[in-house]
């Protein structure tokens, strides 16, 4: 038998957020990877190390959790007054496919130090000290991401002095702003697809449960803690080693899925996990974080728990942020209950591994919501940068 040797191909490793993702050069990747279709994903998810039975990704560069199974393709951009179009995919771990349906809004983050140090920006717009805006096409979803990024002395910086609840190191801010995020095209008409504000879904095994959906940063079914059970201060162990409470925590995200039109059939979730969301809200409350440190409730105004590819998210996820922020600012929604009421411009939320404040611009137009922005702080860094190797018969 003829063993192919392996392919060497150009990639940076990045961390964006709370996230880590393999970047790739469109221009970099295999020809017959270059398009959408089978060929790309298997080459995704070989160099992530998918499917594997194991749950360890030892064979890839995937670290066996949704927030480290991920692949990012750059390519110059297809839209008018951008500079790059991002391409995101989330690799499942042990099941052999990679979901196209949305953003990752952490890994956003680095799609602007990654478009500057790769040449996708023009060099009379880089300051020797000062800021970029990067304008990315999200192309899974058609949206424009705005990120700020540091400059000094005509490079990236990357160094700081911003901490990121969820990251370990303090790194150098960087600004997102998420323009016109919410998918205006359910049944709705608005960014709330049913056209409420609030819903009740029936959900097999849990029943009528009260829950708000939209689809600002990311569709995202919220419920209420209380009403499944949890206080809005647990931690990934309470969730994540509780077989029946993922179960039931998918049942709802099915049902909500259904409800929102994302799909047809109960059967169709199993190959849309990164899309929806769903995430459990509650006021705030005293807890001790993932690192040990103490959230006062008095410092934040909800507390929020968020699902990614079937688990509990070690910190958020931005999309989802961004969907919380959106959510807090209408009023009637659990979100903005959850947080008081009334009207906002901002909220700070309790996660995991700390705290995060998001803010988003809604209006009521013509009788239906819309957001006009939605904006937040990461930091990202370059962690290695060469080429990943692969199996020559990958594909």
């Amino acid at each position: 038998m003829t063993f192919l040797p392996q392919l060497r191909i150009p990639a940076t490793y990045m961390r964006g957020g709370t996230s880590k993702g393999v970047f790739f050069r469109l221009q970099d990747l295999p020809e017959a990877a270059q398009v959408p279709g089978p060929a790309r994903d298997a080459l995704l998810m070989r160099v992530i190390g998918s499917p594997d039975p194991y749950g360890k990704q030892t064979d890839g560069m995937g670290g066996a959790t949704s927030s480290t199974s991920k692949c990012v393709i750059i390519a110059p951009a297809s839209v008018p007054d951008h500079d790059v179009d991002y391409l995101y995919g989330q690799v499942s771990i042990d099941s052999a496919f990679v979901d196209w349906s949305g953003n990752c809004g952490n890994l956003s983050t680095a799609v602007g130090p990654f478009a500057i140090a790769n040449g996708f920006v023009p060099a009379a717009r880089i300051p020797r000290d000062g800021t970029v805006a990067v304008r990315v096409w999200q192309a899974n979803i058609g949206k424009t991401i705005i990120v700020h990024v540091p400059v000094r002395d005509g490079q990236v910086q990357e160094t700081g002095d911003f901490e990121l609840d969820g990251v370990t190191f303090p790194a150098a801010e960087i600004v997102l702003e998420f323009i016109d995020p919410s998918d205006d095209e359910g049944e709705g008409g608005s960014m709330f697809p049913t056209g409420n504000l609030v819903d009740e879904l029936d959900v097999p095994g849990v029943g009528a449960l009260r829950a708000t959906m939209i689809t600002a940063g990311i569709p995202t079914v919220f419920v209420d803690a209380a009403a499944i059970g949890y206080d809005g201060t647990e931690l990934q162990p309470a969730i994540n080693e509780d077989k029946a409470a993922l179960a039931r925590l998918e049942a709802i995200r099915v049902a909500g899925a259904l409800r929102m039109g994302l799909i047809r059939a109960p059967e169709e979730a199993a190959t849309r996990q990164h899309t929806p969301k769903v995430a459990f809200v509650a006021p705030a409350r005293d807890y001790v974080a993932s690192s040990g440190k103490h959230i006062a409730a008095a410092d934040i105004d909800l507390n929020v728990r968020a699902l990614s590819m079937g688990k509990l998210h070690h910190a958020m996820m931005g999309t989802a942020s961004v969907a919380i922020a959106t959510a807090a600012a209408v009023p009637g929604t659990l979100v903005n209950l959850a947080a008081g009421g009334g009207q906002r411009e901002a909220v700070r939320f309790g996660h995991p591994s700390g705290t995060l404040r998001v803010g988003a611009a809604v209006a009521r137009v013509d009788g239906q919501w819309t957001v006009t922005k939605a904006v937040m702080s990461r930091s990202a860094r370059v962690l290695m940068e060469g080429a990943v190797r692969v199996p020559g018969d990958t594909f």
